[in-house]
């Protein structure tokens, strides 16, 4: 089976033009914050790019200690590097690590520099950071290389299984087994709250609490099992993470330097659902995405969560709102449409009348808007219930819309999502009802038009013109005294019908804003590979892209 192209909606194009126009504008100054800013954990990767791993024997990593020690004697607001860089040509250390554990017992002093000394350290700490950012360019050679001489799989949507046992030696063999089950993303999902943790753990880890810890370790060794099974299968095995939480910018870097394929990346999703503060949200953000664009990671947005909360026939614009803010944000950081994973979900009340119609028009939509990004699409979660057998065909409807509206990534439902965490044999189930759907109905995106003005074209129409009302609302009436109308639009319950306000949530204390002379060489190295803003192209239904 091979691919097909998607259906079309007939969409207005000016209305898609004005919806991206507004996202534009209400992203705007949200970019503008997280250029002005910096955050603990951005200058926690820069030093992790530079070569800075390890903890001490309390495991707190020697880059937390080392952060917090030149924040607290001369402030982060010009940048990590430059008084480290300058430590280490006065002869305080002879290397990061060493200098690291001279801080954490405070035998070290950090200086400003200036002049030639100032000139000099920021040459060596270009030089440091340089050596992770050719790593990362190293991993995506490879695997460009490895997709070219082993295969992408046959056909799409890439199917995407969820491994999560809390031990990084268990998930090894059970992602190996989907893979030969016919998986081709595996996700290792985190433990529960390490979206929390403002630290990465260090090492390969055997105690996540339904998930695995994201380490580097453990991203070392899953990549290295699932080349193994990629050279078995003959095809490339891609696998996923998550770059979410207070450390979202150190994962990123990590997962770039260790080959990851995909990461789960919505700063929306830690506002809302983990009360992470707005700006170091968004500051964490657009670092981590940028360093994705480098490395040729393909992101995975969280808009399904909203209808966890919200109900999601009412909520539906919500989706649309986010999916194009997203866009926005991903595209301004340098992401390319392939690599844009925009998120949805199969959530209405299946007791709802039409509520099948009602989902292709919603997936119809997302692919219409967005007709060259690899679309993720979400099982249902909020309404299955402990009837297996309901919940097992509910997942064949969703498998079925996938297949018609042409997604790019599915991800594998579980009948027994709301009884117990899935057994393997429950796993296995489910990748035969996907095989099943896709070998009987894959083709059907070829065949299914919905007709001109019926159910499904009115229902799409209609979600893209509230999506276009609340984004004008967000851009024109919100406080006239605000930077910012998205942030205040996130304070106001807008998305998830969650109230998180710019002053609160956990990790504020870890942004400060740049100084004048602010230097990070890694986000000069970024920031040289980004597009210039405004640049876009068209899409099939003239909005721009």
């Amino acid at each position: 089976m091979t691919s097909r192209p998607a259906p079309l909606l007939e969409l207005d194009p000016a209305v898609v033009r004005r919806a991206r126009s507004l996202a534009r504008k209400a992203a705007a100054p949200v970019v503008e914050i997280a250029r002005s800013h910096t955050t603990v954990s951005v200058e926690r990767a820069t030093l992790r790019l530079a070569g800075l791993s390890g903890a001490d024997h309390e495991r707190v990593p020697w880059v937390n200690h080392l952060v917090t020690a030149v924040r607290d004697e001369v402030g982060l607001e010009h940048g990590v590097t430059t008084p480290v860089y300058d430590a280490l040509r006065r002869g305080e250390a002879p290397d990061l690590t060493t200098l690291a554990q001279k801080a954490a017992s405070g035998n070290v002093s950090f200086r400003l520099p200036a002049g030639r000394d100032a000139a000099a350290a920021r040459r060596a700490a270009a030089r440091g950071v340089g050596a992770g950012l050719r790593k990362i360019d190293r991993a995506r050679a490879t695997r460009e290389r490895l997709v070219k001489r082993l295969g992408d799989p046959p056909s799409k949507p890439w199917v995407y299984l969820i491994v999560a046992t809390g031990d990084i030696h268990e998930d090894i063999p059970q992602a190996q087994a989907a893979a030969r089950e016919g998986a081709d993303v595996i996700a290792v999902i985190r433990s529960t709250g390490q979206s929390l943790l403002d630290y990465v753990p260090e090492g390969a880890t055997r105690e996540g609490f339904a998930g695995t810890y994201a380490t580097q370790e453990n991203f070392r060794l899953m990549r290295a099992a699932l080349d193994d099974v990629s050279k078995e299968l003959g095809r490339y095995v891609r696998l996923t993470n998550y770059a979410s939480g207070l450390c979202m910018p150190e994962i990123a870097a990590l997962a770039g330097m260790e080959r990851l394929d995909m990461m789960l990346n919505d700063s929306m999703y830690g506002i809302l659902f983990r009360d992470i503060n707005p700006i170091r949200t968004f500051v964490d953000q657009r670092f981590s995405r940028q360093v994705h664009a480098r490395a040729g990671i393909i992101i995975n947005t969280g808009e399904d969560n909203y209808l966890t909360t919200a109900d999601a026939v009412e909520a539906a614009h919500t989706v649309t709102v986010s999916q194009l803010l997203n866009e926005e944000f991903a595209k301004e950081a340098g992401l390319e449409d392939w690599q844009l994973g925009l998120g949805h979900a199969f959530e209405i009340n299946p007791d709802l009348p039409d509520s099948f119609r009602m989902e292709l028009a919603h997936a119809l939509l997302a692919r219409t808007l967005f007709p060259d990004a690899p679309l993720k699409w979400m099982p249902p979660t909020k309404h299955m219930t402990g009837d297996i057998f309901r919940g097992y065909l509910l997942d064949g409807f969703f498998n079925l819309v996938g297949a018609m509206t042409g997604q790019g990534i599915l991800l594998v439902g579980m009948m027994t999502e709301a009884v117990v965490t899935p057994f393997l044999s429950d796993r296995d189930l489910a990748l035969q009802n996907v095989r099943y759907v896709m070998n009987a109905a894959g083709g059907l995106a070829e065949d299914f038009h919905p007709p001109r003005d019926g159910f499904i074209q009115t229902r799409a129409r209609q979600v893209l013109s509230e999506a276009v009302d609340l984004l004008d609302r967000i851009v024109h009436d919100s406080d006239p005294a605000g930077d910012a109308p998205l942030l205040a639009a996130i304070a106001d319950g807008t998305f998830g019908l969650m109230k998180r306000p710019p002053t609160g949530g956990k990790g504020l204390d870890g942004v400060c804003e740049r100084a004048d002379d602010y230097d990070n060489p890694a986000i000069t190295a970024l920031d040289a590979c980004t597009p210039p803003a405004g640049t876009r192209h068209t899409s099939s239904e003239g909005g721009e892209l």
